[in-house]
């Protein structure tokens, strides 16, 4: 029998993005433009963004993680990333929020970083 008050069984970790708004892709295009110094890869294709939710009125709200928690950059990615969003027209005001929660895995890269970097 199926409790409907259970959590679903393998529901996502990650909250889903807004994918329909139309600012999304213009959203997804300025997280490309950030880069992890490390890794010669933009921070979207690595797998690093996790969700993209833009409300209505333009407040883009993004949930990263970064590679390890001992990034030497994590105090200053999340400001690199709402530096490249805020300037985009339409949007209000961006937040970024780091988790670790699911922690990032090399599976989570898209083709063409696991190409970049020599992995396919």
């Amino acid at each position: 029998m199926n409790d409907a008050s259970a959590p679903m069984e393998g529901a996502p970790l990650i909250k889903p993005s807004s994918t329909e708004h139309a600012l999304y892709d213009s959203v997804v295009e300025a997280c490309r433009s950030v880069y992890d110094p490390e890794i010669p890869v933009n921070i979207y294709d690595l797998g690093l963004v996790y969700t993209i939710e833009i409300s209505d009125e333009g407040a883009v709200s993004i949930i990263m993680t970064l590679t390890a928690p001992g990034c030497p950059v994590a105090g200053e990615m999340p400001g690199w990333l709402a530096d490249a969003v805020e300037p985009l027209p339409g949007v209000k005001q961006v937040d970024v929020d780091i988790t670790w929660d699911p922690p990032w895995g090399m599976d989570m890269m898209s083709d063409e970083a696991r190409l970049e970097l020599g992995f396919m």
